[in-house]
C-alpha cells in the first residue's frame, strides 16, 4: 500500500451512527494517509468508545484526542491540527465520506504544485439515508484559481474537501460555531498563499449545506457569522467599510433566499 506524507483531521461530536462511514472511506484510500487524528469534541455519549474501537482495529495509524471540554468543530480542527506529525492535513467531517481517489489525486496535485498552499475540491450530495458509496468515476478535469475576490464574494468549497501545508501557522477562529472555515481561508488566501480549486467531485456529504440537521440547521447563526467575518476583516482593513456594507448587503440577500428555499422544502 502507498502512504502519503499526509495526516487526516476528523471533529467528532456524537456521531456514532456515521463515524464507521467516513473512517472506512479514508483507511480504503488508493494511497492511504499516514496517519488519521480523531479528535472527541467532549461527546458524553459512546462516540469516544467507538473511537477507541476503531484505534484498536486499526492500530498505530489512528491517533485519538480527547478534548475535556465541547468547544465546536473549529477548536476541535485545531487540536488535531496542533498534533499532526505530517506536512500535508486534509480536513473530513464524521458524517461526510471521501472517494477512494481523494488523497491520490489532490495529493499529487499539491506535491507537484508546491507553490499552492491549500486546495479543494468539488463534492456530490446525497441525502442523509443515502446508502450510496462515494465509488462513482472521479478524475481531475480542470484546477479554478481562488482569489480573495472571488473567495470573499462566494465559499468556494466544503471543509471535507480542503488539504492544506501543516506549515501554515494561522488556524481556525478557537470557539467559533459557524463560519469559521470561510473565515481562516479568506486569511490564508488574504496573506498572499495560493490556493486552487479541483475540479473533481472526491467527498460525498450526506447532508444538505444548509437547512438540515446539525450545525447548519442554524441558518441565522450562520448568517450572524458571516456579518461579523466582514466586519473583523474591516478592523484589520482588509476590505473598507464601503466594501463591508456591499457584502453584508448581498449575504443578507443570500440568507434570504436560503430561508425562503428551505421552507419550500420543508413543504414538500
Amino acid at each position: 500500500m502507498n502512504i502519503a506524507p499526509v495526516s487526516v483531521v476528523v471533529p467528532c461530536f456524537r456521531c456514532a451512527a456515521t463515524l464507521e462511514r467516513a473512517v472506512l472511506s479514508v483507511a480504503q484510500q488508493t494511497e492511504r494517509p499516514a496517519e488519521m487524528i480523531l479528535v472527541d469534541d467532549a461527546s458524553g455519549d459512546g462516540t469516544l468508545t467507538l473511537i477507541r474501537t476503531f484505534q484498536a482495529r486499526f492500530g498505530g495509524w489512528i491517533r485519538v484526542v480527547a478534548l475535556p471540554a465541547n468547544a465546536g468543530a473549529a477548536s476541535a480542527r485545531n487540536a488535531g491540527w496542533n498534533v499532526a506529525t505530517q506536512p500535508y492535513i486534509a480536513f473530513l467531517d464524521a458524517d461526510d465520506a471521501w472517494h477512494p481517489r481523494k488523497i491520490e489525486i489532490q495529493w499529487h496535485y499539491m506535491e507537484r504544485h508546491p507553490d499552492v498552499a491549500l486546495s479543494g475540491h468539488l463534492c456530490r450530495q446525497l441525502p442523509s439515508t443515502s446508502t450510496e458509496a462515494p465509488t462513482w468515476l472521479a478524475a481531475l478535469v480542470g484546477v479554478q484559481e481562488i482569489t480573495w475576490t472571488t473567495l470573499l464574494m462566494r465559499h468556494q468549497f466544503v471543509t471535507p474537501s480542503v488539504m492544506l501545508k501543516r506549515e501554515i501557522v494561522l488556524r481556525f477562529a478557537d470557539g467559533a460555531r459557524h463560519m469559521e472555515d470561510h473565515r481562516l481561508w479568506l486569511e490564508i488566501v488574504g496573506a498572499a498563499m495560493r490556493m486552487v480549486k479541483l475540479q473533481a467531485e472526491l467527498v460525498a456529504v450526506y447532508k444538505p449545506v444548509y437547512g438540515a440537521s446539525g450545525l447548519s440547521a442554524n441558518l441565522w447563526g450562520m448568517e450572524k457569522a458571516e456579518l461579523a467575518n466582514y466586519r473583523y476583516f474591516q478592523s484589520i482593513k482588509k476590505i473598507s467599510t464601503f466594501q463591508r456594507l456591499l457584502l453584508q448587503g448581498y449575504s443578507l440577500a443570500k440568507y434570504v433566499r436560503r430561508i425562503l428555499i428551505v421552507r419550500v422544502l420543508h413543504r414538500q
